[in-house]
């Protein structure tokens, strides 16, 4: 099934500049795998060493926060958009 993935411009090195791709897989946690095959390097940008996403990134499915949702186990539909959001700090 296909799934948009829309990349932050940060990450975009990794995609050869294209703010989005499309990627097979039936949950968050199977299309951090498929990036990394379509995109290597990217994972360790995203994952920590447990393979676990980053605490300064966010991800969306349909605008739904994963964290809210199942993690990295929530499921993906053909057609689903994921968007990766750096977390934003400030004072």
């Amino acid at each position: 099934m296909a799934v948009k993935v829309l990349i932050p411009t940060t990450l975009q090195k990794f995609t050869d500049n294209k703010a989005m791709i499309e990627c097979s897989a039936g949950n968050v946690a199977e299309l951090l795998d498929s990036l990394e095959i379509s995109c290597p390097g990217i994972k360790a940008r995203l994952c920590d060493d447990q393979g676990k996403p980053r605490r300064f990134l966010n991800f969306y499915v349909n605008s739904e926060d994963i964290r809210f949702l199942d993690g990295t186990n929530t499921q993906l539909s053909d057609g689903d958009e994921v968007s990766i959001v750096p977390a934003v700090a400030g004072g």
